[in-house]
């Protein structure tokens, strides 16, 4: 092989490399889903995220002009009625960024996202819905992501 052909397959395995490294980058967030049952037809719907440092994720009351704020969505379902907004439990920070010269909250580390869910009747269901969010750290945003998620209710 000629040093140009090694050239090019070294900077190519260096490319691939960087490329996978960028990639595992984005995934900041891990999320779990549960329900838990708080009486006969009353059901939490937790949605926790756990959250990488030094990334922090957004309140769903960030105001406008700032960043995107953590935006929840429950597909209909004919047995479930949704009660109030969603709660969010975890240490909320509240910051003026001037980034986007706003009062920002967000979250670091960890946030449950709690939704109170009456069931109708006893049959068993599931909660479809989907978190939109944004995270950023002291430098950077990364772009919003979308994320599907599906819990039983037993």
């Amino acid at each position: 092989m000629n040093a140009t052909i090694k050239t090019c397959v070294a900077l190519f395995v260096l490319l691939v490399i960087s490329f996978t490294g960028v990639c595992q980058k984005q995934d900041q967030v891990q999320w779990s889903f549960e329900s838990r049952k708080k009486s006969d037809n009353t059901y939490e719907v937790v949605l926790r995220a756990t959250i990488a440092k030094p990334w922090h994720i957004y309140s769903q009351l960030t105001p406008e002009g700032g960043p995107l704020a953590t935006q929840i969505t429950f597909a209909s379902n004919p047995i479930m009625v949704i009660e109030g907004p969603a709660k969010e439990v975890g240490k909320l920070l509240t910051t003026h960024d001037k980034n986007f010269g706003v009062d920002v909250k967000y979250f670091s580390d960890h946030v449950d996202f709690v939704q109170t869910i009456k069931r109708k009747g006893t049959i068993k269901t599931t909660v479809r819905g989907s978190i939109e969010y944004m995270i950023c750290d002291d430098t950077k945003c990364l772009p919003p992501v979308k994320k599907s998620f599906t819990v039983e209710i037993l």
